[in-house]
């Protein structure tokens, strides 16, 4: 499916543009620590930026309703995983830190999907 493909470039693209973000417009702005988690949301929706990519490209050899499920939990993990944690990161409000897991849940389900997917073929 090429929406999966392209939910990858715009990830892998703005994973990229809020990496460089983080190293040289919030330095000094924002604490070490707070750092450290934007540079890990950036880290995680890169890799699932690149797993959408692969959902893509398995989607167009392969039409299976878990392939496309897993896309989809991707997705939704970069957005409650990555996104919680760019908030956090600029807020420190600790609310946005308690959705984090729920999107470490989602990936979890996404690769569990994906596997299921590949033994099927």
């Amino acid at each position: 499916m090429k929406l999966f493909l392209l939910f990858g470039i715009i990830n892998g693209f703005l994973a990229v543009a809020l990496g460089a973000f983080g190293a040289h417009g919030l330095e000094g702005k924002i604490s070490e620590k707070m750092i450290a988690i934007w540079e890990k949301a950036v880290t995680y929706q890169m890799f699932h930026a690149t797993a959408l990519l692969a959902t893509g490209l398995l989607m167009m050899k392969y039409q299976l309703t878990s392939i496309s499920a897993a896309g989809w939990a991707f997705l939704i993990g970069i957005i409650l995983f990555s996104g919680s944690l760019y908030i956090y990161a600029i807020s420190s409000v600790k609310f946005f830190a308690i959705i984090t897991p729920f999107g470490g849940v989602a990936f979890l389900v996404g690769w569990v999907l994906l596997a299921i997917a590949v033994l099927r073929t």
